[in-house]
């Protein structure tokens, strides 16, 4: 199961440049040496990466600090000393970068491609070696520079897009059974309202294409004005790429629940409304749900709507194939 984690706050600090060196030449047949001290490394920086390959800002949540090196000290004969390693922050596609002071956006890479470094903090300049500071009254100078420290800046790294398609519908309805039954996940599954509390994460293959599939908390009615997990919920519904409303055909009336999770969408923000989305009739092993299936198909011709059940497996390779079609749209 991938653990998901759409936002995290971290602290990064670029290396502190290294120290200049205080060195003599010290030479056979060279009475008057002088100074030959080296400058010191540049510090390390701090470079975001993305990875195409990462979901979720889970690795990134118990480090809360990264650290570049810092710079190596000069040396004699005017040996510069070695710069310092950066430090890599990899993050997935669709993280924005703020300031966890004033909440400002830094940096959106919800646009950017697979392996785009961006340097954000630079490492410290490396001081100079005595060889800089002679003169003519200063011929043996025994000082240098210490090298320039880093930066540091504590940051918020929020996840945009989370998932391929979301998982949306009433408490029970049968989605995190769903994940499970698809997916590599392994949800919580009990027989209660907001049994997932947080969204689950899923990938599933099919024609060399992975799939990310999002198990989000149950909607309640009254969810656009805050009821239930309300505002929580539709933030992650309004993450994803597309859709798949889950109505339980085991009650009485599936296409009233759907009227009400589109009613309740569309007062949060209605372009959620215009999402790409289908429609799946879940635990089709249980008496009746046959009739209501076909009355639900009946009721709204212009929707693709399938049946499925987690419980013996019915439907699941057409629903593979409709994931596939919802998802190339």
């Amino acid at each position: 199961m991938l653990s998901f984690v759409d936002e995290t706050r971290i602290t990064v600090s670029s290396g502190c440049g290294g120290p200049g060196s205080v060195s003599f030449r010290r030479e056979k047949y060279v009475p008057n040496g002088g100074p030959d001290g080296g400058d010191g490394g540049r510090g390390g920086d701090v470079v975001f990466q993305i990875r195409s390959n990462l979901k979720t800002l889970v690795h990134l949540h118990r480090k809360h600090e990264i650290k570049a090196s810092t710079g190596g000290g000069g040396k004699g004969a005017r040996r510069h000393g070695a710069d310092g390693e950066p430090a890599f922050v990899l993050v997935p596609p669709g993280t924005i970068l703020k300031d966890a002071e004033t909440g400002e956006a830094i940096r959106d890479f919800s646009v950017e491609e697979d392996g785009t470094d961006w340097t954000f903090l630079k490492g410290g300049r490396g001081g100079q070696g005595n060889w800089h500071f002679r003169t003519a009254r200063q011929q043996a100078p025994r000082f240098a520079q210490p090298g320039m420290p880093g930066e540091t800046r504590e940051l918020i790294l929020e996840l945009n897009l989370i998932a391929d398609v979301g998982l949306v519908g009433f408490p029970n309805a049968g989605k995190s059974s769903l994940l499970k039954a698809m997916t590599n996940a392994n949800p919580k599954i009990a027989p209660y309202p907001f049994t997932t509390k947080i969204p689950n994460l899923g990938v599933f293959r099919i024609m060399d294409r992975d799939i990310v599939i999002a198990d989000i908390p149950g909607l309640i009615e009254g969810a656009s004005h805050g009821a239930g997990l309300g505002f929580q919920f539709l933030k992650h519904i309004a993450r994803t790429k597309c859709l798949a409303f889950l109505l339980d055909l085991s009650e009485d009336d599936p296409l009233g629940a759907y009227r009400t999770l589109c009613s309740e969408l569309a007062a949060y923000a209605p372009e959620l409304a215009e999402k790409k989305h289908l429609l799946i009739g879940t635990k089709t092993d249980l008496e009746g749900t046959d009739e209501r299936l076909a009355e639900l198909k009946s009721a709204l011709p212009d929707e693709e709507i399938t049946g499925m059940s987690s419980y013996n497996g019915d439907g699941m390779e057409e629903l593979r194939k409709a994931f596939i079609r919802l998802t190339e749209k």
